[in-house]
């Protein structure tokens, strides 16, 4: 019989912030905002009192200047917080095995076999405090989705254990919006379906979320709502995508004015894919509005590419075909499916 699962997901607490305090320790019990300094700017973490005024992380900073005109701001290092993620993942790796490192502030442990897997999950989380001197947050459950739920339910400085029956009950009146993968489009649709609750969607018929949603989405939220979740913790991932991205000090408006911005963007990008002697087969563009939405489009060719020539070309296609009507904050283009081969009937095409 197959051991029953056991993950943890450690999640830091405000870590960039935290680390800022530790350079700043007069600022602690303050509202603190990392974020840049442009006029387009986002920020990238705030400490849990800034929070208190509705500032989190892609909050505009113009918007957390507003909401909270005594918040100190601070520019992001990712050096440091790079640096400092090392450490963190030092510790955790010293005692288990099989890590997924999810960001530079978060990981899956699979802790599956151990003989006392919550004892060790609360003695990786001192080693990380006395090594680091910074908080963490651990969820534990049957599966990722139940563990990284969890890692946030009591934060900061949380330890929460559950089962997947457990994570049912105590997050069924949530929004829907709780759960990572249900984004904001998804969580409106399901509103106007009188579906504002986690409890509401986990007992829809699936029937119900297939009319909705279509064969595939459908029954993954159901699945979601339900807290299953099949996704082993992968040590290794492989990167199958890499993309360049450009947020304008002014919006910007027309092909005309995108397209060469855009091109510089595709060089950039194939450029690095070059240097790594990488290919990929879909090639994308990212579009975000004046009023926040994003857009995406893609097409897949036959054969992987990074030349320059090719995805500059496919990408302006795709803008000119999108020919966005209202103003761009936005730009970025993708190279998808990296490393690839190309699909059997291609190959058979090509007499391999």
């Amino acid at each position: 019989m197959e051991e029953p699962r056991c993950i943890a997901h450690m999640d830091m607490d405000a870590f960039y912030v935290s680390v800022e305090l530790q350079r700043r320790p007069e600022l602690r019990g303050k509202p603190v905002v990392v974020a840049g300094s442009s006029g387009r700017a986002v920020v990238t973490t705030a400490s849990y009192e800034a929070r208190k005024f509705g500032i989190f992380s892609a909050t505009p900073a113009e918007r957390a200047r507003r909401l909270c005109p005594d918040a100190i701001f601070i520019p992001p290092d990712f050096e440091s917080y790079r640096a400092r993620s090392g450490e963190v993942m030092a510790v955790v790796r010293d005692h288990v095995e099989n890590v997924e490192q999810a960001g530079l502030d978060e990981a899956y442990l699979d802790l599956t076999g151990l003989a006392r897997p919550k004892a060790a999950a609360r003695r990786i989380k001192a080693e990380v405090s006395e090594a680091t001197g910074l908080t963490c947050s651990f969820g534990i459950g049957p599966n990722k989705l139940v563990a990284k739920v969890a890692s946030d339910a009591e934060k900061p400085d949380g330890f929460v254990v559950l089962t997947a029956s457990e994570a049912r009950e105590r997050f069924a009146p949530e929004k829907p919006g709780l759960i990572p993968g249900i984004g904001p489009k998804t969580a409106d649709r399901l509103a106007a379906k009188g579906i504002d609750t986690l409890g509401k969607l986990a007992s829809l018929p699936e029937e119900s979320l297939v009319e909705w949603f279509g064969g595939n989405q459908g029954p993954w939220l159901g699945r979601l709502a339900r807290f299953e979740d099949e996704r082993p913790v992968t040590a290794h991932r492989a990167v199958k995508s890499e993309s360049k991205e450009t947020t304008f000090e002014h919006d910007l408006r027309g092909f005309d004015a995108l397209a060469p911005l855009l091109g510089d963007l595709a060089e950039s990008l194939c450029t690095d894919l070059g240097k790594k002697d990488r290919r990929g087969r879909t090639i994308g563009i990212k579009v975000r509005l004046a009023d926040f939405s994003i857009h995406t489009r893609a097409r897949t060719l036959n054969d992987p590419t990074n030349d320059r020539e090719v995805v500059r070309r496919v990408a302006t296609e795709l803008l000119r075909e999108f020919d966005p009507r209202s103003p761009v904050r936005l730009l970025g283009v993708r190279v998808a499916g990296l490393d690839e081969a190309a699909p059997a009937d291609d190959q058979l095409a090509l007499g391999v």
